[in-house]
């Protein structure tokens, strides 16, 4: 929602998988919010603390999605919840980027999770859940992607 936790949180962990994977002129990734509450703002404090504890970098800032920039720029839109997803969803005017939007757990190996729940008020236990759940989401977003990228270059050949 406001671009504080989670979806820093994502970010870095994408950005630690591209750079590893040796992805990262092929990749963009960014992450922004569906509120402007917190925009400019680098990620909360603790996400930092506990995703540094990781191996992760979190140094972005805080910006809202932008429908009219960010539907055309991005070949995947993610969400963290169902309530972020139907607002992207609902930002989509025209209907004609659906195809792109997803929540980062339908990437998870476990089924069971259907969404990344906000670490804000669950203290320590909670920001772990969250990169728990992004570090399996994630990788499984990345996969999919490299799978994507193969079968383009497949297609260009």
């Amino acid at each position: 929602m406001g671009n504080i936790c989670r979806s820093p949180a994502a970010e870095g962990i994408a950005k630690s998988i591209i750079k590893k994977k040796d992805l990262a002129g092929l990749i963009e990734i960014d992450s922004a919010g569906t509120i402007d509450y917190h925009e400019g703002e680098p990620p909360d404090p603790r996400m930092i603390a506990h995703a540094s504890k990781r191996g992760y970098n979190l140094n972005s800032l805080a910006r809202q999605f932008n429908p009219q920039k960010d539907f055309e720029h991005f070949d995947y839109i993610i969400t963290m919840d169902d309530e972020n997803y139907k607002h992207i969803i609902s930002l989509d005017d025209q209907k004609k980027h659906k195809h792109k939007v997803f929540k980062i757990t339908s990437f998870a190996k476990d089924k069971n999770i259907s969404e990344v729940p906000d670490p804000y008020y669950r203290g320590s236990k909670g920001f772990e859940l969250v990169l728990d759940i992004l570090e399996n989401s994630v990788n499984g977003l990345i996969n999919r992607i490299e799978d994507d990228i193969r079968r383009e270059n497949k297609e260009i050949s």
